[in-house]
């Protein structure tokens, strides 16, 4: 490959990001979110103000789940099975305390419906501000217990225990005892 082929290949990028996008219906602020990286630096991206490093790239393409060669060639077939890897599944830091959160649902349903496994600390909390009119969150509790919050109610959850509850309000999420795992649906009419 040339140095004008590679100019080429990389001038590509900020178009089909963009398209990749659009594609699933994400926001700006969706893909920043599955990503990790800002919104203002993803608009960049796209715009072709600033070049992407590699690793800012790799967290782009397994936001809107495609490759760099999926990047380039954005009308290649799915495949029948659409398999993501456990460490490439994207996810969510610098939310919460104590938490590791995964994100398993597709990036272009963030929004509608949004699906996590979320791993507890010793201690750990997820604390939220109310979402939008009318959502809700299903958890059901895989693996210790925890205390479940939504405005003014709360609830102890042990494992096999499923509690459905309004995320319109402020809610919470805490570990109640050596840690604890759980599977939230977050769902937005």
């Amino acid at each position: 490959m040339t140095d004008q082929d590679a100019e080429a290949v990389l001038g590509r990028i900020p178009g089909r990001l963009k398209e990749a996008r659009q594609a699933q219906g994400l926001s700006l602020d969706a893909v920043a979110k599955l990503s990790g990286v800002s919104r203002s630096m993803v608009s960049q991206i796209e715009r072709g103000e600033s070049n992407p490093t590699v690793a800012t790239l790799w967290n782009l393409t397994r936001a809107l789940q495609v490759d760099f060669a999926g990047l380039l060639a954005l009308d290649a077939p799915r495949r029948a099975i659409e398999v993501i890897r456990a460490d490439q599944a994207p996810t969510i830091t610098g939310h919460g305390r104590g938490c590791h959160i995964t994100i398993l649902s597709e990036p272009e349903k963030v929004g509608q419906y949004e699906v996590y496994d979320i791993r507890f600390e010793p201690d750990g909390a997820l604390e939220s501000e109310a979402h939008g009119p009318g959502a809700r969150e299903h958890l059901t509790v895989l693996e210790g217990a925890l205390a479940v919050r939504s405005g003014e109610t709360e609830e102890l959850l042990r494992p096999g225990d499923t509690a459905r509850y309004a995320a319109d309000l402020a809610h919470a999420i805490r570990d109640a005892g050596e840690g604890a795992r759980c599977f939230l649906i977050v769902e937005t009419p």
